[in-house]
């Protein structure tokens, strides 16, 4: 056995609010990795939906890594949410043209990069994700949370905006974690050391590799 096929849409039998969410995507500036999922209480194809202001134009991207987990009503707020914050007014006068068109001639609208979230993430229910952040690998999102700021790896963090709750483990051991990347594992190693994988005996992970 290795596992369930990483290409399937729908990885659980007849249930279809649960996807392996690079098999749903057509965007090409939203990048998922493997066995990655999103559950949905209504229809995965809300996803999409909910990666919020992110035009063209804009250039940004969504990144997202392997085996993460992420409920629904997840919202990731891109960069075409921004305005001006530093000039008399914050209106967008040059989209709406009619004279207006050359308002931002010789200027741009402020971008904070790509939202970019590690592997082995879990972010819970109605959580939302601002643009330019990044999410460490093994970390955790609070329900209801706003993420305003980087997430360490191996953090745990909620609330509005997500403040750090704890650590998962101690540095040691995260540093340790951090250089098994498990998720980078052949499938045929993670499937035999799923056992592993669900314990805190990190020594024995590095014993494996």
């Amino acid at each position: 056995m290795t596992g369930p096929n990483k290409n399937t849409p729908f990885p659980l039998v007849h249930y279809n609010r649960l996807c392996f969410l690079k098999n749903i995507i057509k965007n090409p500036n939203i990048i998922v990795g493997d066995y990655t999922y999103y559950d949905d209480f209504e229809d995965v194809m809300n996803f999409e939906k909910n990666v919020k202001y992110h035009f063209d134009f804009t250039g940004d991207k969504l990144i997202i890594g392997k085996f993460c987990m992420i409920a629904s009503d997840v919202t990731f707020i891109m960069n075409g949410a921004n305005h001006l914050t530093d000039a008399v007014t914050t209106y967008p006068f040059a989209i709406f043209g009619n004279g207006w068109e050359n308002a931002m001639q010789g200027k741009t609208y402020p971008s904070k990069g790509n939202i970019v979230v590690g592997n082995d993430v879990w972010i819970g229910y109605n959580a939302t994700i601002m643009a330019g952040v990044t999410i460490g690998d093994g970390a955790i999102i609070g329900t209801n949370s706003v993420v305003t700021k980087d997430v360490e790896p191996y953090s745990i963090v909620g609330g509005n905006p997500a403040k750090l709750i704890k650590k998962r483990f101690s540095e040691e051991k995260i540093k340790d974690l951090l250089e098994i990347k498990w998720w980078n594992w052949e499938i045929e190693k993670i499937t035999q050391n799923v056992q592993n994988l669900t314990d805190d005996n990190i020594e024995a992970l590095k014993i494996i590799i």
